[in-house]
């Protein structure tokens, strides 16, 4: 329910959560120190995860509901990416331009086709029902 798309120096979102089936706008994407974040999925398990992380990222305070995998958080730093979903192990991505969240495929194609993160994201708007409510950016 949501379209994140990284071009290797622009992170961008779509701004859409709901609530009981009301389009509400959120921020799914924040600058923490050298670290670009994003968060996908479930919005209250995200911010769990995302305030976790903040917090120090210490495996035994993984939050409970982070391990019924219905929310990422992906942490974007000079030397890699890294998605944390039901683990407190990331999963490290190599590809510089990459795409998360239920538009990823749409963001994925359109950046293949020289679109950069924001344009990506744009594009992905149009096809997701999940994805919407603008597109905001960070610059890495």
């Amino acid at each position: 329910m949501t379209t994140i798309a990284f071009d290797g120096k622009t992170l961008a979102a779509d701004c859409m959560g709901d609530n009981a089936g009301i389009k509400r706008r959120v921020v799914k994407i924040e600058r923490f120190g050298d670290a670009l974040l994003a968060m996908t999925g479930a919005h209250d398990s995200a911010v769990e995860l995302r305030e976790w992380f903040k917090g120090g990222a210490d495996p035994k305070d993984f939050p409970a509901s982070a391990r019924e995998d219905v929310a990422t958080l992906i942490v974007f730093l000079s030397d890699g990416i890294f998605a944390y979903g039901k683990s407190p192990i990331p999963v490290q991505f190599f590809e510089r331009k990459c795409a998360f969240g239920s538009g990823r495929d749409y963001a994925e194609a359109a950046m293949f086709l020289g679109c950069d993160a924001a344009k990506a994201v744009e594009v992905a708007c149009h096809f997701d029902v999940y994805s919407g409510l603008g597109v905001v950016t960070l610059e890495f």
